[in-house]
């Protein structure tokens, strides 16, 4: 298998995305690293001496025994046995075939001991029934019959068993990580509300300032997006009352022009195609003026979008343009009227200027999905797909799909535009059978 197909495969591999759980297993994984090493350091430097120093214990108890015993009058040992026993907790047995011991493992402590005693030592830490530490000696190496026990207090070699080693390294496992957990959740919590902001200003919305709180870093981070948020609202309050009073103050000229053309006495050819020519200058100016107005301000109200799209072609229809709604039943939505009144009509417009008047335009409302969907179908030249991304930009033309343009390149921006107020999107799909599809998108409320 190759290097990149290796990385391939670990791509596939699931893996938490979001910061906080990156960083709580990053902790985890650290955290079990270092427990790792610290469990190294510690047999390494203090299991293994302490094997040692208990291993020495035990041989300097047995040869003390011992040569006790054997230094001792024969008659004197009970005394001395029972000295020992009283004194210091030592306690010594004989040996016998029939002991019934439950011997130790071969562990680092009884390999010490059997290097320094002999390797018939034996260690067990029950005999017959009774518990304790007890280490088996020869008084004479010579004759093996000639074996005792010698028992040790348990107490002096106890020691933390391994399940509470376990349990309380579990305890502070789980309390380190959930103070990683809410350490990072301090900090994620701040960057969700620095993405639900940014989000709002990605539709449009000017949202609420984002608190300045948390670490330094994410606090002028915060600091950042407040001012870069209110500087956009600023330049586009800006550029709507530029484009609004520069789109009012032309339409006064507009108006004088047409007058003077139509009292000019001109062939009734020249006098039409100039008046169209202004129709269509004022047409752009009042995209300007919806471009510009936005629709922000504009409350949302539960209306018949059925009828709301009725209402919009009836105009067409009185014109004789050949717009046809679908019938539907009605469909109850919550949405900005005169704004998605504007993104219909702008629709049907670009339809009709591309299309023509030969075949008609198609509009159906329908619900699809869960979301709402208003669908203008028309039979023109349509857009490649590739470039439809691209149309929904202001200001923008697709001269080689759709020939002899007229228009300011605002209507299908003022569209997405209306479209990412109500939570949705505009799609512009090839229709089967030639033309485009242009379908407003809306969450489905």
């Amino acid at each position: 298998m190759t290097m990149e197909a290796m990385l391939q495969r670990l791509r596939r591999v699931p893996h938490p995305r979001t910061l906080l759980w990156r960083t709580t297993l990053l902790i985890a994984l650290l955290m079990v690293l270092s427990l790792g090493a610290w469990l190294f350091i510690y047999e390494r430097y203090a299991v293994q001496p302490r094997a040692r120093q208990v291993a020495q214990l035990l041989v300097s108890v047995v040869n003390l025994t011992r040569n006790a015993l054997l230094a001792s009058d024969i008659n004197q040992r009970y005394a001395l046995l029972y000295e020992l026993s009283t004194q210091e907790g030592i306690r010594i047995y004989p040996a016998e075939a029939t002991d019934d011991a439950r011997l130790v493992e071969d562990t680092l402590v009884i390999q010490e001991v059997r290097q320094r005693l002999g390797p018939h030592t034996r260690m067990a830490t029950e005999l017959s029934g009774e518990e304790g530490f007890f280490v088996s000696f020869r008084l004479d190496e010579d004759i093996p019959e000639d074996e005792y026990w010698v028992m040790l207090p348990p107490e002096r070699f106890a020691r933390a068993r391994g399940s509470e080693w376990l349990f309380w390294g579990a305890v502070v496992g789980v309390l380190a990580l959930l103070g990683a957990y809410f350490l990072v959740l301090s900090v994620t919590r701040s960057l969700k509300s620095l993405e639900r902001a940014a989000r709002e200003v990605g539709r449009g919305h000017l949202p609420p300032p984002v608190p300045e709180t948390g670490p330094s870093e994410v606090a002028e981070v915060a600091s950042a997006f407040n001012q870069m948020s209110h500087d956009l609202a600023q330049l586009e309050s800006d550029r709507a009352l530029i484009l609004a009073g520069v789109s009012h103050d032309l339409r006064t000229p507009l108006a004088r022009l047409r007058l003077g053309i139509e009292m000019s006495g001109a062939a009734q050819d020249d006098v039409d195609a100039m008046c169209g020519d202004i129709e269509e200058m004022d047409r752009i100016i009042s995209q300007f003026l919806d471009f510009a107005r936005g629709a922000q301000a504009e409350p949302a109200s539960e209306i018949d979008l059925q009828a709301l799209a009725a209402e919009v072609v009836l105009p067409y229809t009185r014109r004789k343009r050949p717009v046809v709604l679908a019938e539907a039943d009605p469909l109850p939505a919550r949405v900005r009227p005169l704004a998605l009144r504007r993104a219909i009509a702008n629709l049907i417009d670009n339809a009709l200027r591309y299309a023509g008047d030969e075949l008609p335009i198609e509009i159906r409302v329908h619900r699809e999905a869960g979301r709402l969907m208003v669908e203008v179908a028309d039979r023109g030249p349509g857009i490649p797909p590739e470039e439809a991304e691209r149309m929904k930009r202001p200001f923008t033309r697709l001269e080689t799909a759709r020939t002899d343009t007229k228009g300011s390149g605002l209507g299908l921006a003022i569209v997405e535009r209306v479209a990412r107020l109500h939570g949705g999107h505009l799609a512009l799909l090839p229709r089967q059978g030639g033309g485009l599809r242009a379908c407003l998108v809306l969450q489905g409320a």
